[in-house]
């Protein structure tokens, strides 16, 4: 198939969904979709409703704007505030609450902040603007992480010494290890993100069903795929067969690409990470390398600051919703004190995240 049309083929849709149905065995079955991007499309075309009420399917820490923690987000606001500063950033990044303020409203009060396309938007602004502290908020996963390293190598190429980089930059295998370990969860399957897998291949995930005997898919976002990935971990778990598939095949492959982990790996290190809701995860975060320590943006920062990264309104479930222990209608905020225009947690501000899905499409 060619065409994002025949992805969405109504005929094809219902085949897969009768399958689904003829499968699934008497007992419920609990799978994770990983991805903000298949959070939305899920409920957005309603594939919820096609699919057997025993099969609960749980949104889980897929929105890298969701899991950046309270301090990473007080603390780009703290740099903004500096009248000699520029903070570029990518617009979900606006309207996150923090603390006692947000980018969104530092940018009415002062103008120092930019909204970016692309790192590479970064470079072009500190050139334009010399005389000022440029500083790019470098919020992602996997998939985001490439982009920020080729900037960093670009803004060394040209000798650009006004642009940092704040990372926030996150890594999908150790945050599902952490939730494998909560057994609260009791998950059955994980439907893989497909632009994750499009850089670190099926080949990051193999721990999962080797050590926890877990079924997963690598899946693509339009609905032919989301069903497809749905139905062949009802097959594996129906079989007793443990392994990572690949439904997404036209993008990914086993050993991922080459040439991003590797850029990846010259401009980053590994390093523990604070997640918002998750706490400290050791391995899961991406630090700029002493080589690159010129480009690195903590190093403004005060020294020994410890991440926090559960700082919620007392009755915001945000933290619950991203480890997948409830739906966000149980926030006794949702559609009421919390709303995509007035959000109280960063669930419901981005697109990826799960109370803004649901807010839009189940509500």
């Amino acid at each position: 198939m060619k065409y994002i049309d025949e992805f969405r083929n109504a005929k094809l849709v219902k085949k897969i969904s009768q399958r689904i149905f003829a499968v699934t065995p008497n007992q419920n079955i609990n799978i994770m979709e990983v991805c903000g991007t298949h959070t939305q499309n899920f409920y957005r075309f309603g594939l919820d409703k096609l699919l057997p009420r025993n099969i609960k399917f749980i949104s889980g820490p897929g929105c890298p704007v969701c899991v950046s923690p309270q301090d990473y987000i007080d603390n780009a606001i703290k740099l903004a505030q500096s009248k000699d500063t520029i903070i570029v950033t990518f617009g979900d990044m606006l309207r996150i609450p923090g603390s006692s303020s947000s980018l969104e409203k530092e940018k009415a009060k002062s103008g120092n902040l930019r909204v970016a396309y692309s790192p590479l938007d970064a470079l072009t602004i500190a050139k334009s603007n010399r005389h000022k502290r440029v500083i790019f908020l470098a919020v992602g996963f996997e998939t985001t992480a490439p982009t920020i390293a080729l900037s960093i190598l670009a803004a060394k190429n040209e000798n650009i010494k006004n642009l940092t980089f704040l990372s926030s930059l996150k890594l999908i295998p150790p945050a599902l290890t952490y939730l494998l370990l909560d057994k609260r969860l009791k998950l059955d399957g994980f439907l893989l993100p497909g632009h994750v897998s499009a850089i670190i291949g099926t080949k990051g995930y193999e721990f999962i069903p080797k050590r926890y005997k877990i079924s997963c898919c690598v899946a693509g976002f339009e609905p032919l795929d989301i069903l497809e990935g749905i139905c062949i971990i009802i097959e594996q778990i129906i079989n007793n067969k443990s392994y990572v598939a690949n439904q997404y095949a036209r993008i990914v492959n086993k050993p991922g690409n080459l040439k991003a982990q590797s850029i990846i790996k010259e401009v980053f290190k590994v390093s523990d990470s604070g997640w918002r809701g998750f706490g400290i995860i050791p391995g899961s975060g991406l630090k700029v390398r002493k080589d690159f320590s010129q480009f690195d943006a903590s190093r403004f920062l005060p020294a020994g600051k410890a991440a926090n990264s559960l700082k919620f309104s007392e009755r915001c479930k945000c933290a619950d919703v991203l480890k997948g222990l409830i739906l966000p209608l149980s926030c006794p905020l949702f559609a009421k004190r919390c709303n995509p225009d007035n959000p109280v947690g960063p669930c419901m501000v981005s697109s990826e995240g799960a109370c803004n899905a649901y807010y839009k499409f189940r509500r």
